[in-house]
């Protein structure tokens, strides 16, 4: 059996690392990671996973942990007719959409660009339902890639003002997220 491909990021902007390991499951694909940095002087830790069908569309996704002294539990799910819920409540501003992305890791940047598998100069929208961090609640989020060549990818998200090329792995993890992240250890 060959090794599931993972990673270790180290945070640039704050104190703080993130590992995560991609699985294959019976009907799709498992994100499994753990981020651990610190947050207005607090330590927080967010153990979290994505789930998504085998074209790499988001089922749903679950965020367990702390920040300082608060216990963090969200459960977020895709449902069949487009709808998202957040530990359960209807989520209409993010309707409609295919993507996860948890905004306190690069990790989910996996599921777009696994799920569009772009050739080279092809670019694509790619709005997400991305979970804020620390509000801690679901959003549209507009973003785009732009595919430069095999390991590089034009990233726009223009909410945040962040324009960027991002380096990613064989397997679709960012490898430098510039400002961000850096990949400090990977198996591939």
């Amino acid at each position: 059996m060959r090794p599931h491909p993972s990673i270790l990021w180290r945070r640039l902007d704050l104190e703080g690392h993130d590992a995560c390991l991609l699985c294959e499951a019976d009907d799709g694909w498992k994100l499994r990671g753990h981020a651990l940095f610190v947050h207005d002087g607090k330590p927080c830790s967010l153990a979290y996973e994505a789930d998504c069908d085998s074209g790499w569309r988001t089922r749903s996704a679950r965020v367990d942990g702390f920040l300082g002294a608060e216990t963090l539990h969200f459960e977020i799910e895709r449902l069949a007719d487009g709808g998202w819920t957040l530990n359960g409540a209807g989520q209409a501003e993010v309707a409609g959409l295919i993507d996860v992305d948890l905004g306190f890791t690069p990790a989910t940047n996996l599921l777009a660009i696994r799920r569009f598998d772009l050739g080279v100069g092809m670019s694509t929208p790619a709005p997400a339902a991305y979970l804020g961090f620390p509000e801690l609640r679901l959003m549209r989020l507009e973003q785009s890639y732009r595919r430069l060549d095999d390991t590089r990818y034009g990233y726009d998200a223009p909410m945040f003002g962040y324009n960027a090329i991002l380096e990613v792995s064989p397997a679709g993890f960012v490898l430098d997220y510039p400002g961000l992240w850096r990949s400090a250890a990977r198996l591939e």
